[in-house]
């Protein structure tokens, strides 16, 4: 008779227990199986220069960032700001990824409110943003010079999240 109540107290404790381990958790620190993996191959049109494409080959050699972006997305417009600071510390190349978008849409917004992109990659159908494990936009990866993940960032970046994170660790690859 005792066991008829002490199994779901047990199971509500593992439940409680869970639920708390889940509540600590940041949701922008999504674990990425692509962390010191090399970044996906691709070689998509250029948002801008439709004539030109861009590969993530052209980018070996040096430190560079690529951001998923899209016109569509709010909380894209508020990371912008940011990402036009990022651009101008010119720390490392920023490189966009404008996801599932219309193109004279994106134009426009980086006409509108600046283009901190050294380019943008037009990610038309969202295949790229499959092979990256986009969640969603916007998302920020810090890429090597051997052309390893070495940090991804899910959700719009702060001066926080510069400072603290992203500025430390590309001086740190750059250093090697």
């Amino acid at each position: 008779m005792k066991l008829k109540f002490l199994i779901p107290l047990v199971l509500f404790v593992i439940l409680v227990v869970f639920l708390a381990m889940g509540l600590n958790r940041d949701p922008q620190e999504i674990p990425s199986p692509l962390i010191n993996k090399p970044a996906p191959a691709f070689e998509i049109p250029q948002l801008s220069e439709t004539n030109q494409t861009f590969s993530p080959a052209s980018m070996k050699g040096q430190v560079w960032i690529l951001n998923v972006w899209a016109s569509w997305c709010v909380a894209c417009r508020e990371e912008h700001p940011v990402l036009v600071e990022l651009a101008k510390s010119k720390v490392a190349p920023v490189i966009g990824l404008d996801y599932k978008d219309k193109r004279e849409d994106a134009l426009a917004m980086l006409a509108k409110q600046g283009n901190p992109y050294l380019l943008s990659a037009f990610d038309v159908n969202g295949r790229v943003g499959i092979d990256y494990g986009v969640y969603g936009v916007p998302e920020t990866y810090v890429i090597d010079k051997a052309g390893m993940i070495r940090f991804k960032h899910i959700g719009p970046i702060t001066m926080n999240i510069l400072n603290q994170k992203i500025y430390p660790l590309i001086s740190e690859l750059q250093k090697s």
